[in-house]
């Protein structure tokens, strides 16, 4: 397994706009691209960041190449209207070496 961390900053006021196109395209990138899905998490004064896991890390340069571009536009629309120009970066990338996130707390 491979993981990919992502940060945005987002334009005040348009946090609900860019988490439903976030949602959105994370669902047609899985479709589409082989990706495994992800978890977005609101880190404060309009910072996101997110947890996305991938088969491998060829899968993801193959969508990479694309720029992720999916066939859900107006997803893209809104999640790119929403964050600060610029401000989108991949933090970082690697193999999963160990796996813990099923763990549940009774």
């Amino acid at each position: 397994m491979f993981a990919v961390i992502y940060r945005w900053r987002v334009v005040p006021g348009l946090e609900a706009q860019f988490e439903a196109g976030w949602r959105r395209g994370t669902e047609r990138i899985a479709a589409e691209f082989g990706g495994w899905g992800s978890r977005l998490h609101a880190a404060g004064e309009g910072v996101y960041i997110a947890y996305a896991q991938w088969p491998d890390e060829a899968t993801w340069k193959r969508a990479m190449e694309t720029r992720m571009h999916h066939s859900d536009d107006e997803a893209r629309r809104m999640y790119r209207a929403a964050i600060v120009e610029g401000s989108f970066e991949t933090l970082a990338s690697g193999d999963v070496v160990a796996d813990l996130l099923e763990l549940r707390r009774a």
